[in-house]
């Protein structure tokens, strides 16, 4: 896609959620291209699945040494 510099900065919120996307959009200055907006490189992080694997244990009883929560855990059962 090309577009006129000044018309770029009424539309620019636009232009990089469209870049973003995958479009590369060409600025033009008097008809002549001068710049190209594109989408940054992503870095590759890790993934959300697994993320906090090893980071804590649960115990087998999610109730057992804080009697509070079980009694709060307990109540709700009771409605």
């Amino acid at each position: 896609m090309q577009i006129a510099i000044a018309e770029a900065k009424a539309q620019f919120a636009e232009l990089i959620r469209r870049a973003e996307a995958g479009e590369a959009i060409e600025l033009t200055r008097y008809g002549r291209p001068v710049a190209r907006i594109i989408a940054a490189d992503r870095p590759v992080g890790r993934p959300l699945l697994g993320a906090m694997k090893g980071a804590f244990t649960l115990p087998d009883d999610i109730s057992a040494g804080d009697e509070e929560v079980a009694e709060m855990f307990q109540h709700s059962q009771d409605s």
